[in-house]
């Protein structure tokens, strides 16, 4: 009796090969058609856990985690320097798709830097910004601008304490003349004091008091007369 036996169903042999082209795990130098280079882990011919970006056009290196072919997790950009020729680190934290998110330290220049939480490539959160000229601010940040409640300390050692709004002083708050030994609590509009009260603040340590030292005036109801006039301020600004 003839036996028959089934045949067994080969694959296309294109699948094989594209199987086979699939970049996955450890690889070495991958270049694109632009003359980037990658050089990490694959999953699915995407950059896809550890791995190190060299953009040929900017210069530009980043090493650290990748998802799906963006920059995601822990990782560090620098960017060449146009003098010396040599890199520089630019930002080191956290990324999620591809931009910075999370907390992270963003290098402006050799004495200029943030460092603070993120948001969409933007400083968005808590943060603290060293500026190049000596003063230091502290406190929240939207729109990669001070907004919220913050402080800002000037290289003289004089600071305001208070509120601010697209990187403005808006709100209440307070500013100490350390140097003169005076301190004004008010109200202020877009950096501008509109309204509030001076008094002499630490006048005998100051390095540069003022002549005189302010005459003391007796209201009979100060707070009074502050809310007074700072309702009176508020009205107008909105019938603007």
């Amino acid at each position: 009796m003839p036996v028959s036996k089934c045949l067994t169903k080969s694959e296309c042999p294109w699948k094989g090969w594209d199987r086979k082209a699939q970049k996955n795990g450890l690889r070495h130098q991958v270049y694109a058609v632009s003359g980037d280079c990658y050089i990490g882990e694959w999953k699915d011919s995407t950059k896809h856990g550890k791995g190190t970006q060299i953009w040929k056009k900017t210069g530009a290196i980043y090493e650290g985690d990748w998802k799906f072919g963006k920059r995601d997790g822990y990782g560090t950009l620098s960017l060449p320097d146009q003098e010396t020729g040599k890199y520089r680190k630019a930002y080191s934290g956290w990324w999620k798709g591809d931009k910075k998110s999370g907390y992270g330290i963003q290098f402006f220049g050799p004495k200029e830097y943030y460092e603070g939480e993120w948001c969409g490539n933007q400083r968005s959160g808590w943060g603290r910004m060293y500026y190049s000229n000596g003063n230091i601010y502290e406190g929240h940040w939207q729109n990669d601008k001070p907004d919220g409640e913050g402080m800002l300390r000037l290289k003289n050692g004089n600071r305001y304490e208070g509120y601010w709004q697209r990187g403005l002083k808006n709100g209440s708050g307070r500013f100490f003349h350390l140097d003169h030994g005076q301190l004004f609590d008010g109200f202020w509009v877009d950096d501008t004091a509109k309204c509030g009260t001076m008094i002499d603040f630490g006048r005998e340590e100051a390095p540069e008091p003022t002549q005189f030292p302010i005459p003391e005036i007796r209201i009979l109801d100060p707070d009074g007369v502050l809310e007074e006039a700072l309702a009176m301020f508020k009205k107008t600004q909105e019938g603007d």
